[in-house]
């Protein structure tokens, strides 16, 4: 399993992947943890979390740097991840016990309840994009509701892999709560399938996730799926244009643009289209792109090649189309994969940057004739991920919320996870949802008790 720098095309270290018999020890070492797991009082759970938490914070150094060097990243974005992460673990360490404490209801019998059961282990499929992150905020919520989780994560970021169970180790989590397991896409299967495994969960790409769902159908056993997002940034016409390109700026290029809910189909109003794409192209123009270690970069490279390839595929398509490039569109001629902030406009449906999900910095401007039509193009798109309206007026910035279809809209926000509010999508973006207490309510059994 080979772990490479993007920012420089070198070999960092091939990693051995696990032997089948490997994966089986340690799926039976999950099961055998469980039994012991599923009993430890919350408080004792909530200790060792608030332990990883504090493992975390005072390894940020090199925890930032290894996920700079494996996915190029730039160092202050991973350092914010790590931040991020012990935030996720204090967050559930604080409020599991709450979220998942056993809730009466009145009925004939002199004693109703429902109780909130762990499951056993779970299996989680894991992206390259946040590797630290993805990880975490499964696994924090997933640990204190008394389940073992077992972490499959992408490929190209062994590394991180590793140093993930190396923390809850390092907290003082038993033997066998956390595994990571380096093997490749094709012992998924086997794993879903495996007694032991009671669930999964998957963050990646749609045929990933039909895939996976497929599996785990076949077998009976609960998916949560959050896939990928096109998600509409909709500018209206009393916006406070400079504020909105600004903010779509970062939207679109936070992580170099490899977000699921970065933004990434700009519409906006006519009246104010041309306004709007001047501004919002200076500020793409001066974003730094360079060494992500360096902390002045703004723009790191993208993870692999053929995800650069494949964003120069959409990016050449639309142009043939008739979309206008405005700045960017042409592979950086320097070391490593890296892709300018690139603004297109003239966008219209049909197009792939408009049809499909852009992994990159690449901004695709779509003129709306009004609000209505601008909410028309939102929902325009298999996706529904997140999504953000500007305004002036918060009151029709909320009316549009409840119009468009997406698992969360941000009214002068751009889209950003929280570990207080839940984290999924609608249509191709996938199902269930991470985070806050309907997050820490996928994995469990959902237990009814009636005694007379």
């Amino acid at each position: 399993m080979i772990s490479m720098n993007p920012a420089t095309e070198e070999l960092i270290k091939d990693y051995p992947e696990h032997e089948p018999q490997e994966v089986d020890a340690a799926l039976d070492q999950a099961a055998r943890a469980f039994a012991g797991w599923r009993e430890t009082p919350f408080t004792t759970r909530a200790g060792l979390m608030h332990e990883a938490a504090r493992v975390l914070r005072d390894g940020a150094e090199r925890y930032a740097r290894l996920m700079t060097r494996e996915m190029g990243k730039t160092i202050v974005s991973a350092q914010a991840e790590v931040e991020k992460c012990a935030w996720v673990c204090d967050y559930y360490a604080d409020t599991a016990e709450e979220h998942l404490a056993p809730e009466r209801i009145a009925t004939d019998a002199s004693d109703s309840f429902v109780r909130f059961d762990p499951l056993g282990p779970v299996l989680a499929v894991m992206p390259w994009n946040f590797p630290f992150w993805q990880v975490f905020r499964f696994a924090a919520p997933a640990l204190m509701a008394g389940n073992t989780a077992l972490l499959k994560h992408a490929s190209n970021v062994p590394g991180c892999a590793l140093a993930i169970e190396e923390i809850f180790h390092a907290a003082g989590f038993p033997e066998g709560t956390f595994r990571t397991l380096l093997v490749g896409s094709r012992a998924v299967e086997s794993m879903i399938r495996h007694p032991v495994v009671q669930a999964v969960t998957l963050t990646g790409s749609e045929p990933a996730g039909i895939a996976v769902a497929s599996q785990a159908g076949s077998v009976l056993k609960k998916t949560v799926l959050e896939l990928g997002g096109a998600d509409p940034f909709i500018v209206l016409a009393d916006a406070d244009i400079v504020d909105a390109a600004a903010n779509a700026t970062l939207g679109r290029c936070i992580n170099t643009g490899q977000s699921c809910i970065a933004a990434k189909r700009f519409i906006v109003e006519d009246r104010v289209a041309d306004q709007f794409e001047e501004v919002f192209t200076a500020r793409m123009k001066d974003l730094k792109v360079g060494d992500p270690m360096d902390r002045g970069t703004d723009i790191g490279p993208m993870a692999r090649e053929d995800l650069l390839d494949e964003l120069q595929d959409q990016v050449d398509r639309s142009l043939k189309e008739g979309a206008r490039l405005v700045t960017g569109g042409q592979r950086l001629d320097r070391r490593g994969y890296y892709y300018p902030p690139t603004v297109i406009a003239d966008v219209k449906p049909g197009m792939a940057v408009f049809d499909e999900e852009t992994f990159g910095p690449v901004a695709p401007v779509i003129r709306a004739r009004d609000a209505d039509h601008a909410v028309e193009l939102a929902n325009s798109s298999a996706l529904g991920l997140g999504g953000s309206v500007w305004t002036s007026d918060t009151e029709k910035g909320r009316a549009l919320a409840a119009r468009i279809e997406s698992g969360s809209v941000f009214v002068n926000g751009i889209v950003k996870s929280d570990p207080r509010l839940p984290f999924g999508g609608v249509k191709r973006s996938g199902y269930g949802r991470e985070l806050s207490r309907w997050g820490i309510r996928e994995f469990v059994n959902i237990k009814t008790v009636w005694i007379r």
